[in-house]
């Protein structure tokens, strides 16, 4: 499995709107065959940063994530609301087994 957080922070005018766009995203995400998870998270001490964790059953499944028309969607509503560049960190399953998340 892959587990992707990826980090971002938004312009503060455009917080509402931001969440809007992502939970939109994440609720179709859901119904990609490939994604285990996919969660937005927002920071409790700054309301303008994000973390969206989003685990996938392979590599494979999120490079076709990022073909489907929400993402694509989603990547040009919320392009102008970005403070910064968002990143991502990539990360190996350890904890639970991967047989136990799927």
């Amino acid at each position: 499995m892959l587990v992707v957080f990826v980090h971002i922070q938004v312009k503060p005018n455009t917080v509402d709107a931001f969440k809007t766009a992502s939970v939109e995203n994440a609720r179709h995400s859901l119904n990609e065959p490939g994604v285990v998870r996919f969660d937005v998270l927002q920071n409790q001490r700054d309301q303008s940063k994000f973390v969206l964790v989003e685990i996938y059953k392979t590599a494979d499944d999120a490079a076709k994530h990022k073909e489907t028309q929400h993402y694509e969607i989603w990547r040009s509503t919320v392009a102008d609301m970005m403070a910064e560049p968002r990143y991502s960190i990539k990360y190996d399953n350890v904890f639970p087994e991967d047989s136990q998340w799927i």
